[in-house]
C-alpha cells in the first residue's frame, strides 16, 4: 500500500484550501484603519476664533467613579413596585429608580445601547476611545491588546489626573503602565463568581476615603460570570445583583460634592446568559448618573434620550471632566447633563449644550477629514456631503455668536443631526474590503475544489508508480513564492507574506491540473465509463449532485442559514430515502421473481441469492427507520436563534448546576449516564462480536479497561458538578478537589487510550493448532528476492499468499470435523475480519466520551443518537452496496459512492445543530473551556483548544470516521453470500478486510478517494459560504449572519481537514501493523 503519497496528497490539498480561506478572509474582515494622532488641550479646531477648544472652561467635576458592572443589562436595572412576584432579575436594584425619583436634579436612568460584537474587551474599547469596533475585533476578545487609539484613560494622564483601577484584568492588558494605581484580577474563569468583585469592595471604599485619586474605575464580574453560569432567571442572580445594590448605595453615600458617579453595563446578555451578538438583549445595558450636587438644569421631560449610545458617554465625560475629547471618537454629547443656551451659570455651571454641540462637532469634522484623507472607504460623495453641510452649520453658528442674538432652536438639533450622520456614515462604511484578497481567495478555493475533484476521480491513476506526484507542484510553488517575494521587495520595499503564499498555490494548483490532465486522460475515461457515464439531465439531477447543490446555492439565503438546523436534516432524510427508492427503480431491492430460463442455465443466474437480496432489503428499511426515528429526536436538543421568535432551546443544553428543581435534575442525570452507559456497551459489543477483545494488545487494554473507567470517570464528574455550592458543607473542599481532578484524570484516560490504540493498534487474536487433513496445500513456496525485485515488492506478493495459505488452512480443518491428524500447522486469526474497522471505531469511541466532557451533561443522549446515526448510516450504504452488486464495481470493488459521502458530511452538519451549536458567536459554550480547569488559565491556547473541541465536536467525530464508509461493506459481507456459493458452487468466502491487503493498490486508492470526495463537499461549502459573504458584503444582514457563518464553515473545515488526516493516518498505521503481523507469520525457510 502506497502510505506516503496518499498523505502527502492529502496535505497538499488541505494546504492549498487554507491558502484560500486564509487569502480570502484577510481582504473580509480587516480592522478599520486607525487614527493614531492625540488630542490635547492647545488644539485649535477650526473654524473657530477661540485660542482653544478643550480645557478652556472650568471642569464640573474634579473627580470621577466609574463602576463597571459587566453584563448590567436595562432589564436588571428597572424597578417595578406593582411587580409582587418578581423575577430572580428583576427588583433588585432598587437604589437606582429610588434616586431618581427623590432626587431628579441629580440622577438619571437610561438604557445604555452597546454596539455588537458585545464582548467585553469590545465594549471597553468603545466606551473609552468612543469609536467604533469592526466585525474581526470579537477574535481578540480573549487575546487583548493595548489599545493604540486616542482614549479616555490617556487623556486623562495627558492633564495629571490620577486613574486608580481595580477588577476585570482586561483593562490591564488594554492600558499598560497607564494607571497611577491598579488593582487587576483574573476574569476568565466564568465559574467564579465571586473573586473578583470580593477583590474591588476590599479596596474600593478605602481608596475614595483617600485623596491619591481623581478618576476611579471599578470592573465587577459576578453579574456576568452568574449569568454564564446560570443564566439570569436562578436565585444566585438575585443575591449578585442585591449585593450590587449594596455597593451603590455605600459609594453615594461616600461621594464629595465634586464627583460624578457613572453606573453602567458593558452590554446585556440573552435569556440564557450568553453575549457577543447584537440582539436588543445584547446590546441594551443600563447606565445611571448622578452626583451629590446637581447635575441636571431641567427635571426629565419628552426630550430626554430613550437610549444613550455608549459612544455618547466618551465626549460626554471628557467635557465635564474637563479633557480633550479622543481624537478619533465619533460620539455626541449627552445634551441632559449641560444646561440650555444661556443658564450656565450658578449650581450647574460649565458649558452649554449649544457650546457643547460645537465643540462636539469640530472635533468630529476634524476626524472625519483626516480619516477621509488616509483611507478611501467612505464613499467621496458622502464626505462632500457632510463636509457641505457642516460648513453650513459653522457659517450659521458663527454668524449668532459674533451678532450676540440667541441662537435658533433649529441649530442644535442640526448640530445633532450632523453628528448622527457622521456616525451613522462611518458605522456603514467601515468594514473596509479588501477586492484582490477577496478574489485572490475565491481563486484558489474555486482551483482548490477543481483539484480535489480530480484527486478523487483520478486517484486510481495518480497514485502509479509514473503518476505524476507532488515534486513538481512543490516545486513550482517555492519558485513562484521567492519570485512573488522578489517582486515585492524590488516594488514596495516589503514583503506581504500573504501574497506569498497566493503564488505558491496558485502555482502549484495549475501545475496540478496540467500534469493530472495528461497522465490521467485513460484513468478519467475510465472513471467516467464505469463510475458516472455521459453526463445527461437525469444524471445532472442526481440526488447525490443535486442535494449538494441546493445547499450550497441556499447559503446565500439569510433565511436558510436562521434555520439550517431544520433544513439540513431534511435534506439528509431525503437523500436517505433516495437510496431505496433508486434500488427498488432498478429492481435490486426485492428478490427477482422465479424465471424458467434461468433455471435451465439459459441465462445467467442472479448475482445474490434471493435470501441475501430479502436480508439486506430488510437491513436497509430497518436502518432507514433508525435514521428517521435519529433525525426526529435529534430536533429535541436544538438551540434558538434570536431570529426564531417563538424557538424555544432544548432545556437539555443547560447543564445540571442550572436546574433547580431536583427531580427533574436528578432524571436528566439518570437519561445521561444511561446514554453513556448504552455508548459504551454498544462499542464493546461491536468489539467482542468481531473477535476483537481476545488479543493481548494495547488497543483490547483501551477496549476493556480504558473506556468504561473513562465512563465512570464522567459520570462522577456531573455528579460532582451538579452539586450546588451550599450543599455538603463538611465536604466542599472535597467536592472542589473533585471536579478539578475527575476531568482531568478523563482526559489523561483519552490521552492514554488513544495511545494505546496508535502504539499497538492490532486486536488479532492467533491460535496455532495441528490441522487435520493431509489433503492441504503443499509446503509454502520459498521466496528470495531476484535480481531487479526489492524485498518490499517481494513482500506485497507474499502477504496476500500467506492469508490465502492460511485460509485454506482454515477450511481444511472445517472439513474434517475434528478428525485430526498430525502433517501441517493450521492458523486461527480472530478479528483479522475487522482488524481496520476496530481500532478506528474504538478510538472514535474514547474521542466522542472526551467531547462530551466538554458539553452539558443532557448532551450524553444527543451523542448517543450520534452514534446510532452512525450506526445507521453505515449499514445503509453497506447493504446498498451489497444489492447494488456489479454495478457498485469500480477502483477494485473498493470504491464508496457519492450519495454516502454527502449522506455523511450532512450528518455532520446536522449533529453540529443538534448538540446546541449555531453559527452564531452568543451560542459558543465558554463553559468548555473550564472543564477540569475550574481557576482559569495562564494562557489562551489551552482554553481556546477547548472551546473548539466543544463547538465542532461533530465535524471532528465524522471526519475521523470518514474511514469507516470504506470498511463496512467489507465487515458485513459475512451476512449474505453470493448465488453462486448459495447454489453450491465454489465462490469465494467472505474474507471482509482482508480484501484490501489482497489489493493493497486498490487499498490506497479507495482511501485516497474517499478522503478527497469528503473534503471535496466540505470545500464546495466553503466556496459557498465564501461566494455569499463577497457577494452580499454590503447586504444588511452580512455581519448578523453572513460572515458569522462564513467564519463557522470556514473553521470547521480546517478542524475536519486535520480530523481527517488524523482518521487517514491511524488507517495507516493499522495497515503497518497488520504488515508486520503476516511477516511474523512466514516461515524462516520462506524468506
Amino acid at each position: 500500500m502506497k502510505r506516503l503519497p496518499v498523505l502527502w496528497l492529502l496535505l497538499w490539498i488541505c494546504a492549498v484550501y487554507s491558502v484560500g480561506i486564509y487569502l480570502f478572509v484577510g481582504g473580509f474582515l480587516l480592522v478599520r484603519l486607525e487614527v493614531n494622532r492625540t488630542s490635547t488641550c492647545g488644539d485649535v479646531l477650526q473654524p473657530g476664533e477661540e485660542s482653544a477648544d478643550f480645557c478652556r472652561v472650568r471642569p464640573r467635576f474634579r473627580r470621577a467613579v466609574l463602576l463597571i458592572i459587566d453584563a448590567l443589562k436595562i432589564d436588571f436595572a428597572w424597578f417595578d413596585p406593582d411587580n409582587a412576584a418578581p423575577r430572580p432579575y428583576e427588583n433588585k436594584l432598587p437604589v437606582l429608580e429610588e434616586t431618581v425619583a427623590s432626587r431628579p436634579a441629580h440622577s438619571r436612568l437610561y438604557p445604555f445601547r452597546a454596539d455588537p460584537p458585545t464582548t467585553t474587551m469590545q465594549r471597553i474599547k468603545g466606551f473609552t476611545t468612543g469609536s467604533l469596533p469592526t466585525f474581526v475585533d470579537v477574535g481578540n476578545n480573549f487575546a487583548s491588546s493595548a489599545i493604540l487609539e486616542d482614549n479616555l484613560i490617556h487623556q486623562f494622564g495627558q492633564v495629571g489626573k490620577r486613574v486608580v483601577f481595580m477588577g476585570d484584568d482586561t483593562w490591564e492588558n488594554l492600558f499598560p503602565k497607564k494607571f497611577h494605581r491598579s488593582l487587576p484580577f483574573p476574569s476568565f474563569n466564568v465559574k467564579d463568581l465571586h473573586t473578583v468583585d470580593n477583590g474591588i469592595l476590599q479596596h474600593l471604599y478605602t481608596t475614595m476615603v483617600g485623596d491619591d485619586w481623581d478618576i476611579l474605575v471599578a470592573h465587577f464580574l459576578g453579574v456576568d460570570h452568574c449569568g454564564h453560569r446560570f443564566g439570569p432567571d436562578h436565585p444566585a442572580m438575585a443575591d449578585k445583583l442585591t449585593q450590587m445594590d449594596g455597593v451603590i448605595r455605600s459609594v453615594i453615600d461616600r461621594l464629595q460634592n465634586d464627583t460624578l458617579l457613572v453606573v453602567m453595563g458593558d452590554h446585556g446578555m440573552t435569556d440564557t446568559g450568553d453575549h457577543g451578538g447584537e440582539s436588543q438583549k445584547e446590546t441594551d445595558a443600563a447606565i445611571f448618573l448622578y452626583s451629590p450636587s446637581p447635575l441636571f438644569s431641567t427635571p426629565p421631560s419628552q426630550n430626554e434620550p430613550d437610549v444613550v449610545p455608549q459612544t455618547d458617554l466618551v465626549p460626554t465625560l471628557a467635557l465635564l471632566l474637563g479633557v480633550p475629547i479622543p481624537y478619533s471618537s465619533v460620539g455626541q454629547v449627552l445634551l441632559p447633563v449641560f444646561a440650555p443656551h444661556g443658564q450656565t451659570e450658578g449650581a450647574v455651571g460649565g458649558l452649554s449644550q449649544l457650546e457643547a454641540l460645537w465643540i462636539n462637532a469640530k472635533q468630529v469634522n476634524r476626524f472625519l477629514e483626516t480619516y477621509s484623507s488616509m483611507a478611501k472607504d467612505i464613499p467621496p460623495e458622502s464626505v462632500s456631503q457632510l463636509k457641505a453641510e457642516f460648513s453650513r452649520l459653522s457659517s450659521e453658528y458663527l454668524a449668532t455668536v459674533r451678532q450676540g442674538r440667541p441662537p435658533s432652536p433649529q441649530l442644535a438639533a442640526s448640530l445633532q443631526a450632523y453628528l448622527t450622520s457622521v456616525r451613522d456614515t462611518c458605522r456603514a462604511t467601515w468594514a473596509r474590503f479588501n477586492p484582490l484578497k477577496m478574489a485572490a481567495g475565491l481563486v484558489i478555493l474555486a482551483l482548490a475544489c477543481l483539484a480535489c475533484l480530480v484527486l478523487s476521480e483520478l486517484s486510481h491513476a495518480l497514485l502509479r508508480e509514473d503518476g505524476p506526484g507532488l515534486r513538481g507542484p512543490v516545486a513550482a510553488a517555492l519558485a513562484a513564492a521567492v519570485c512573488a517575494a522578489a517582486a515585492q521587495l524590488s516594488w514596495r520595499g516589503r514583503v506581504e507574506a500573504a501574497w506569498c503564499l497566493a503564488a505558491a498555490a496558485f502555482s502549484s494548483e495549475l501545475l496540478f491540473l496540467w500534469r493530472a490532465r495528461r497522465c490521467g486522460t485513460a484513468g478519467a475515461e475510465k472513471s467516467w465509463s464505469v463510475g458516472a457515464g455521459r453526463p445527461t439531465l437525469r444524471r445532472l439531477l442526481a440526488p447525490h449532485l443535486l442535494v449538494p447543490l441546493l445547499r450550497c446555492a441556499s447559503l446565500l439565503s439569510d433565511s436558510y442559514v436562521v434555520a439550517e438546523g431544520r433544513a439540513v436534516t431534511f435534506l439528509l432524510f431525503s437523500l436517505a430515502l433516495s437510496i431505496p427508492i433508486r434500488l427498488n427503480w432498478d429492481g435490486l431491492l426485492l428478490p427477482p421473481s422465479h424465471d424458467p430460463l434461468k433455471a435451465a442455465g439459459i441465462l445467467p443466474p442472479p448475482a445474490l441469492a434471493p435470501s441475501t437480496v430479502r436480508k439486506e432489503g430488510v437491513t436497509l428499511v430497518a436502518c432507514l427507520g433508525l435514521l428517521v426515528g435519529v433525525l426526529y429526536l435529534s430536533l429535541s436538543f436544538h438551540a434558538c436563534r434570536e431570529e426564531q421568535g417563538a424557538c424555544q432551546p432544548s432545556p437539555f443544553l443547560s447543564p445540571l448546576s442550572r436546574l433547580q428543581d431536583s427531580r427533574l435534575k436528578n432524571l436528566h442525570y439518570v437519561l445521561s449516564v444511561c446514554a453513556l452507559a448504552l455508548w459504551t456497551y454498544l462499542l464493546r459489543r461491536f468489539l467482542r462480536h468481531y473477535g476483537n477483545l481476545n488479543a493481548a494488545s494495547g488497543t483490547v487494554f483501551a477496549a476493556r479497561q480504558v473506556l468504561p473507567l473513562l465512563s465512570v470517570c464522567l459520570a462522577l464528574s456531573w455528579a460532582v458538578g451538579a452539586t450546588p455550592e451550599d450543599s455538603f458543607r463538611n465536604l466542599a473542599q472535597l467536592i472542589v478537589l473533585a471536579q478539578l481532578v475527575l476531568p482531568r484524570a478523563a482526559f489523561c484516560l483519552v490521552a492514554l487510550g488513544s495511545c494505546l490504540i496508535w502504539l499497538d493498534p492490532l486486536t488479532v487474536f492467533t491460535k496455532t493448532r495441528a490441522a487435520a487433513s493431509t489433503r492441504g496445500p503443499p509446503a509454502p513456496p520459498c521466496y528470495r528476492a531476484s535480481t531487479g525485485i526489492s524485498p518490499e515488492a517481494e513482500l506485497h506478493h507474499l502477504i496476500p499468499q500467506i492469508y490465502q495459505r492460511m485460509r485454506r488452512s482454515l477450511d481444511d480443518g472445517e472439513l474434517s470435523r475434528g478428525a485430526e491428524e498430525a502433517g501441517r500447522p493450521a492458523v486461527e486469526a480472530y478479528g483479522l475480519g475487522t482488524v481496520y474497522t476496530a481500532p478506528l471505531l474504538l478510538f472514535c469511541g474514547l474521542l466522542g466520551v472526551g467531547l462530551l466532557l466538554l458539553h452539558p451533561e443532557g448532551m450524553a443522549l444527543s451523542f448517543l443518537l450520534l452514534l446510532l446515526e452512525m450506526g445507521a448510516l453505515l449499514h445503509i450504504h453497506a447493504s446498498s452496496t451489497t444489492l447494488s452488486g456489479p454495478r457498485a464495481a469500480c477502483a477494485g470493488g473498493f470504491n464508496v459512492p457519492w450519495t454516502t459521502v454527502v449522506l455523511w458530511s450532512l450528518a455532520a452538519t446536522q449533529f453540529f445543530h443538534a448538540t446546541g451549536h449555531l453559527p452564531t458567536f452568543p451560542s459558543i459554550q465558554w463553559g468548555a473551556a473550564f472543564v477540569g480547569f475550574p481557576d482559569g488559565h495562564t494562557g489562551t491556547v489551552l482554553p481556546a483548544c477547548l472551546v473548539a473541541l466543544n463547538t465542532f465536536a461533530s465535524h471532528i467525530l465524522f471526519s475521523v470516521a470518514c474511514p469507516l464508509l470504506l470498511f463496512w461493506p467489507l465487515v458485513c459481507e459475512v451476512r449474505g453470500g453470493r448465488a453462486g456459493r448459495a447454489g453450491g458452487e465454489d465462490g469465494e468466502d467472505a474474507v471482509m478486510e482482508m480484501r484490501l491487503r489482497e489489493n493493497p493498490r486498490h487499498f490506497s486508492s479507495a482511501l485516497l478517494q474517499l478522503s478527497t470526495r469528503y473534503l471535496f463537499i466540505l470545500g464546495a461549502q466553503v466556496f459557498a459560504s465564501v461566494c455569499a459573504a463577497a457577494i452580499l458584503r454590503r447586504h444588511l444582514m452580512v455581519w448578523k449572519v453572513f460572515a458569522p457563518k462564513l467564519m463557522f464553515e470556514a473553521s470547521g473545515f480546517l478542524v475536519s481537514s486535520a480530523s481527517l488526516l488524523i482518521g487517514v493516518t491511524l488507517v495507516l498505521r493499522v495497515d503497518v501493523a497488520v504488515g508486520r503481523w503476516f511477516k511474523r507469520l512466514i516461515p524462516d525457510a520462506s524468506r
